[in-house]
C-alpha cells in the first residue's frame, strides 16, 4: 500500500482511498465468541452434563438460526432485550428447559448480557490496521445496525477507544443498508464518497450496500464462504487491507 502523505489518501488496491469505515460486530470485535462464552456462563446451570458438541449446537441456534428475532428488533417490532430473550428460549428449548417468566428469565437475561460485554475482544487484526491508518492520517470510523451508546460501550471494552467517528442505528434513525447510514460515516470522516472504504462481515448488508451507496465495499469473509458468481470485492482478514 503505498502512502501519499500531502493529500492524505492512500493508494490501495481497491484504488485511491480517503477514509476507511468498518462494521463492528464480527467484523472489528469477535461478537460470536463473547455471545458463546456468555451463552454458556448464563445456561450451565441449565444443562448439566452437556457436551460440547450440544454446545456448540446450542450456539448455533443462539447466533445464527435466531437472527430473525433480530431483524425484528432493528425493524422496531421488539426490544433489544425481548430478540435476546427471544433467541435464549429458542436455543435453550432446543434442548428441552423452558425458562420461567419473571424472576428466572430476567435473571438467566441479566448473567447473559454481564458475561457478554465483558467477554469482548478485537480480533488480532485490527490493531496493525488502525496503526497503518493512522501513520498515514487516513479517518476512521464504525457504522453498526446498533444504537450507538451500546457500541461505543462495546469499542471502548474492546480496546478501540481510537475509533472516534461512530454512526449507530439511532443516530439518524436508519439501518444499513440504507444509504444515508453510510454517507453519514463519511460525513462523520470528512472523506470522498468514492474514496471512502467499507469494510464489513455481512455480504449482503455491508459490502453491496456500501457499494450501492457509492463507497467501496468489501465484504470481509473470515470463513470463506463461496459464493457462485459474486464478483465483488473482498478480503479474507483486515490485514489484506494493506496489500
Amino acid at each position: 500500500m503505498e502512502v501519499r502523505a500531502a493529500r492524505s489518501v492512500l493508494h490501495s488496491r481497491f484504488g485511491v482511498i480517503s477514509g476507511v469505515l468498518f462494521d463492528i460486530d464480527d467484523t472489528l470485535v469477535d461478537l460470536e465468541s463473547s455471545m458463546n462464552t456468555a451463552l454458556r456462563e448464563a445456561s450451565e446451570h441449565l444443562l448439566p452434563g452437556l457436551e460440547q458438541a450440544d454446545w456448540t449446537r446450542f450456539g448455533r441456534i443462539f447466533t445464527h438460526e435466531t437472527t430473525h428475532f433480530y431483524d425484528r428488533y432493528l425493524a422496531g417490532e421488539l426490544t433489544f432485550n425481548d430478540q435476546r430473550l427471544l433467541r435464549g428460549r429458542a436455543a435453550l428449548g432446543h434442548f428441552g428447559v423452558l425458562l420461567e417468566d419473571g424472576v428466572p428469565e430476567q435473571q438467566w437475561l441479566a448473567t447473559y448480557a454481564t458475561a457478554q460485554q465483558g467477554s469482548v475482544r478485537a480480533f488480532d487484526d485490527v490493531a496493525p490496521v488502525l496503526d497503518a491508518l493512522d501513520a498515514a492520517g487516513i479517518p476512521y470510523g464504525a457504522v453498526s445496525n446498533n444504537v450507538h451508546d451500546y457500541q461505543r460501550a462495546k469499542l471502548d471494552t474492546a480496546g478501540l477507544q481510537r475509533i472516534r467517528h461512530l454512526v449507530g442505528t439511532d443516530t439518524i434513525g436508519a439501518i444499513k443498508p440504507e444509504p444515508a447510514v453510510f454517507l453519514e460515516g463519511v460525513r462523520l470522516l470528512g472523506s470522498s464518497v468514492g474514496e471512502t472504504l467499507y469494510v464489513g462481515d455481512n455480504r449482503l448488508v455491508d459490502a453491496e450496500g456500501s457499494t450501492a451507496a457509492g463507497l467501496v465495499g468489501v465484504w470481509l469473509n473470515r470463513t470463506a464462504e463461496q459464493v457462485p458468481g459474486y464478483l465483488g470485492m473482498q478480503v479474507a482478514g483486515l490485514d489484506e487491507l494493506l496489500e
